[in-house]
């Protein structure tokens, strides 16, 4: 399966990161576009894909996901001026035929990224 998939893992539980924001864009002209904005589920991952296969080009993308937000969310103490904010993962396309999968692993102090499958 082709397209680009991603889900979230609140490390610091252990549990799904349910309910974080992630934006979407793709580069565009010399600048990153917003495509959309969606929310994890239960399971931590999106209820679509971020991309279909038939939509998914060669060309640069980014994912930006709002780990301060929702660690403030779940309550996790935290200071004001928190360790991790917004993180952008900026990634490449380089053959529409395959399946990119980008999971965010995140705690207020830490975040992993990595090509899944």
């Amino acid at each position: 399966m082709a397209g680009i998939t991603t889900h979230v893992l609140n490390t610091a539980t252990g549990a799904p990161g349910a309910g974080m924001r992630i934006d979407f864009s793709v580069w565009d002209q010399d600048r990153y576009r917003l495509v959309k904005t969606v929310y994890t589920n239960q399971d931590g991952r999106t209820d679509q894909m971020i991309l279909k296969p038939e939509e998914t080009r060669i060309g640069k993308y980014e994912l930006v996901f709002h780990v301060r937000e929702y660690f403030a969310r779940m309550k996790t103490p935290m200071p004001e001026l928190a360790f991790i904010d917004s993180v952008p993962v900026r990634f490449s396309v380089f053959d529409t035929k395959q399946h990119y999968h980008v999971p965010m692993l995140a705690t207020p102090w830490s975040c992993t990224t990595y090509r899944g499958s």
